[in-house]
């Protein structure tokens, strides 16, 4: 990997999320827009698996560039890539702790937990931290990100930047629906 500091810091803040430690901004942020939308991504966490089986890092890397193809990158999209893919690794670990004994072959099964959650953070820093770096550095990188969360936490459920971020959002669910479900 590039040694690009963008880069171990988005790898850094994905990691952190989806091992569910600290980016309590994120964390907060991804939690409001998972349960306003609760049913949907749990739906497209569902088809998402069956269709990517045990290459969910490809998967994910398609979505995030449904997500944000349309050269519409914010951070609400953002947030909802996040919040998917939280939903998304909790489903993998899940299935993983229902399977019967590991199929010796299949050692790269679905959700070997920390694993699983470092490859789906690694590919989010992939994308957000090289190929989105532009996006990133023009929105002040992930501090531009806390003065988002700051401000979208400031007002209230009902105000217009929350509505803002969960339409973003939205459009970017309606992306992965049109994406996951044919």
């Amino acid at each position: 990997k590039m040694s690009c500091g963008l880069w171990k810091e988005t790898l850094a803040l994905a990691e952190d999320y989806l091992s569910v430690c600290c980016a309590s901004q994120m964390r907060s942020l991804a939690q409001d827009l998972e349960q306003q939308h609760q049913a949907r991504f749990h739906s497209l966490a569902h088809s998402f698996l069956r269709q990517c089986g045990l290459d969910p890092c490809s998967g994910l890397r398609t979505v995030m560039e449904e997500l944000v193809g349309d050269g519409h990158l914010n951070w609400g999209r953002v947030v909802s890539l996040f919040a998917f893919t939280g939903v998304l690794a909790r489903l993998m670990q899940e299935q993983k702790s229902t399977k019967p004994g590991p199929d010796p072959g299949l050692e790269q099964d679905l959700g070997q937990a920390p694993g699983a959650c470092r490859a789906l953070a690694e590919t989010i820093a992939d994308y957000l931290g090289e190929e989105r770096k532009d996006w990133l550095l023009e929105n002040g990188g992930w501090e531009g990100f806390s003065k988002f969360s700051l401000s979208a936490r400031e007002v209230s459920h009902d105000s217009s930047m929350k509505t803002a971020l969960f339409a973003a959002a939205g459009v970017g669910l309606a992306g992965l629906t049109f994406l996951l479900v044919r």
